[in-house]
């Protein structure tokens, strides 16, 4: 049902369509290791809950716990997805930046995933899973955020790239505010215990923050370590909002806890911590020893 919506809504373009490639294959159809590896990475929290399932390591509840664990996993990915664009050009890494269509179909599918076990959890009783996500604000927000990524999924082809030309680009910026939809989708899920959703915030803040600094400025170490505070500040407004909007929770005193690392570090520090690792890693890189290669005879 969803694949006719996006066919009328979304139709196929016209041309010659790319030959079929395999996710470990590159545009040319060759192998290569790197997707490879990259897929088996992605696929790896989908293959370990199938296998606690299998073994009945999911609790008296297995749909409901695969349910939250395939969820988490989405958001995760999700945000690692975003993170491929500013990592490959941060690093000077092409081969990244050719990651970014596998890993996002990978999101997609798990997604859609993490819909087919909530119709599950539901006994496949699709009268109330349409019930339930149109009267519970939280399902309507994630099936929002699925049909946005299905959309984008549909028109990931370079048979769309050409055919929508400068238009695509625009099209495919709605990842965040679908990615935006999916923190507060998570931040609703989880209700009081927001832990990896402050996380989520402050990282997706991050990539946001990255994305409005001057083109120039993207891959400088200055700039990047001056986005480390502004990603825990936004991580702690993101956490004092939700107390404080959604909860009965003293938010400024939660707020203010973020500052006391005498039991341990909050939240919003480690998305301030993340934002830290990237100049790190940057550093790292570029200071790496190269291959020489032999001067020709």
């Amino acid at each position: 049902m969803l694949q006719a919506i996006l066919r009328t809504a979304f139709p196929l373009p016209a041309g010659r369509p790319r030959p079929f490639t395999w996710p470990w294959q590159d545009r040319a159809g060759r192998f290569s290791a790197l997707r490879a590896l990259v897929f088996a990475l992605l696929l790896a929290p989908a293959a370990w809950v199938a296998g606690e399932a299998l073994l009945g390591q999911l609790g008296p509840e297995p749909w409901k716990a695969a349910l939250k664990e395939i969820g988490l996993w989405t958001i995760r990915l999700l945000l690692l997805t975003l993170a491929v664009t500013p990592l490959g050009r941060i690093l000077a890494e092409p081969r990244l930046l050719a990651l970014r269509r596998l890993c996002g179909l990978t999101v997609l599918a798990y997604a859609g995933l993490h819909l087919l076990l909530y119709v599950g959890q539901e006994n496949f009783d699709l009268g109330k899973v349409v019930s339930e996500i149109a009267l519970r604000i939280y399902l309507t927000i994630g099936f929002v955020a699925l049909l946005g990524l299905a959309a984008l999924g549909w028109t990931s082809t370079d048979g769309w790239i050409r055919a929508l030309g400068p238009r695509w680009k625009r099209l495919h910026a709605l990842i965040f505010p679908i990615a935006g939809l999916g923190v507060l989708h998570f931040y609703m899920q989880s209700k009081s215990v927001v832990w990896e959703a402050v996380l989520a915030g402050g990282l997706l803040a991050w990539l946001l923050l990255w994305r409005v600094l001057p083109r120039p400025w993207q891959s400088r170490v200055p700039a990047l370590l001056a986005l480390a505070p502004l990603t825990a500040l936004a991580a702690a407004a993101l956490e004092y909002a939700w107390y404080a909007l959604a909860t009965k929770l003293p938010a400024q005193r939660i707020l203010l806890a973020n500052l006391d690392v005498a039991f341990g570090l909050r939240p919003a520090v480690w998305a301030g911590v993340a934002a830290l690792a990237v100049p790190a890693v940057a550093l790292l890189w570029r200071w790496r020893p190269r291959r020489r290669v032999p001067a020709r005879a």
